[in-house]
This record gives structure tokens, C-alpha cells and sequence, in this order.
């Protein structure tokens, strides 16, 4: 059996996240389609996370196995060819049956944008904030998630993890312009919703309605209730997944 990564991004406005949804287009679905088309066989693809309705990537990958070998290259260019304008293939590759595109990832790097001065052409990739926002307190906070590993505070309720330990290595708010920001948090793994959470809840720190010290005990001894709002989904990305 030839196991092959498919390396995507796409814009998620129009599609109920990445995972197979009963009731509406998914990417992975749209995805195993154009890969049974071209290969002439049903393929199932295994991605290396979920992503909510609306979320985009940046860089998502994932994998599939069958019989046959094929022309990775040539692969990525008829898939170039009919999936629709709002996903991309990067590249198709061959790898050991042993790499696994959700298990053997080890580490997934997100951003979330935000601006602070309206702009028609960021509003469908960034998220216009209204406020003042104390970003060097912001950062002041965000650096406190490195030396935690329990963020059940940021876990959506009900989610069915296992366990809330996450090993965050970076977090940071970075400066692109002169009204543009983004937030990057990387980790080993991510909690369902978890990113919109923090942002949210950073958010209230730079809004100065959470000081750092509560902030901390949020993380600490919180629930997600404790935490911030859940920001829209238009303004995250997943940016990177390393093996």
C-alpha cells in the first residue's frame, strides 16, 4: 500500500470546516471528490486536524493511501485543475506508511488577525476591532500561557477531549502595519475552539477589563465561561502543521 501527503490551503468563508459535515460541503469532502475523480477509485483522506465552519488554512495537510503509484507531481497539477478557486494543492508527495497526517504532527501553528481601523479588503480575512487595545499587555498575558499545559478554560463545553494538556511553545501579538495585527500561538495540539477562546480573553486584557493577574487565574482556575468570547472565524488561520 502507497500512503501519499496532499499539502492544501484554502479560504473556508464558504465551506462547514474541514471534516465531513451531514449537513453542508466540507473541504475534506470536496477534496476526497476531486482525488476519486482523478485516481478513478474511492480515496479517503485523514487531514491533520479539524478546522470550524468559516476557519481558513494557510498550509493543511493530509493523507491517503491506495495500490498504485502515481505521478505526484502531475497529482497536484489535475487536482490544480478542478478543485474549486477557494482551495489550493501545494504539493503531493510519497511518504513511509508509518507517517500518520494527524499523529505525527508535532507541531500546529495558528494566527488570527485582527485590524483596528475599518478596511473594506481585510474584512474577510481579519477581524476589525473598535478599541484601544493594550497590546504590550496583551503579549505581557499571552507569555504567561508558556508556562502552563492545562487550557480547560479554553475548551469549548462539552468537547469530547480526552485530556485539556496542551504544550504551547510560542504566543505573541506582531505587528504588521500600521492598524494590522495577528496573533500566533503554536503547539502540540489544540483544544476544539481553543484559539478563539484565548484570543478572546486576550482581547479582554487589552481592553483593560481583565487585569494580568486575573487573567491568569482564568487560566488557572477557570471554565470556559470564565474565559472570553469565542472571536469570529473568519479571522483565524492555520498556518503551519511540522512533522
Amino acid at each position: 500500500m502507497n500512503r501519499y501527503f496532499v499539502w492544501i490551503g484554502f479560504d473556508g468563508t464558504a465551506y462547514h470546516g474541514w471534516q465531513i459535515q451531514p449537513n453542508g460541503m466540507s473541504v475534506q469532502e470536496k477534496l476526497q471528490q476531486c482525488l476519486s475523480t482523478l485516481l478513478g477509485q474511492p480515496i479517503e483522506v485523514t487531514g491533520a486536524g479539524r478546522t470550524d465552519a468559516g476557519v481558513h488554512a494557510r498550509q493543511m495537510s493530509c493523507h491517503f493511501d491506495m495500490p498504485q503509484k502515481t505521478d505526484c507531481a502531475q497529482l497536484c497539477y489535475r487536482l490544480n485543475r478542478i478543485l474549486p478557486r477557494d482551495i489550493s494543492c501545494e504539493r503531493v508527495e510519497q511518504v513511509t506508511p508509518d507517517l500518520h497526517a494527524r499523529f505525527s504532527a508535532t507541531k500546529r501553528t495558528y494566527r488570527y488577525f485582527i485590524h483596528t481601523h475599518r478596511d473594506p479588503f481585510l474584512r474577510h480575512f481579519s477581524v476589525e476591532m473598535n478599541w484601544n487595545l493594550d497590546f504590550e499587555l496583551m503579549n505581557e498575558a499571552a507569555a504567561h500561557l508558556l508556562t502552563v499545559t492545562d487550557f480547560k478554560a479554553f475548551c469549548k463545553a462539552n468537547a469530547d477531549n480526552k485530556t485539556t494538556l496542551c504544550e504551547v511553545s510560542v504566543a505573541r501579538w506582531v505587528k504588521t502595519g500600521e492598524s494590522t495585527y495577528y496573533f500566533e500561538i503554536a503547539a502540540n495540539r489544540f483544544l476544539r475552539n481553543m484559539v478563539r477562546a484565548v484570543v478572546g480573553t486576550l482581547i479582554d486584557v487589552g481592553r483593560h477589563r481583565l487585569t494580568l493577574d486575573s487573567f491568569k487565574a482564568v487560566v488557572r482556575e477557570g471554565t470556559r465561561s470564565d474565559a472570553g468570547q469565542s472571536m469570529p472565524a473568519h479571522g483565524l488561520f492555520l498556518w503551519q502543521i511540522d512533522y
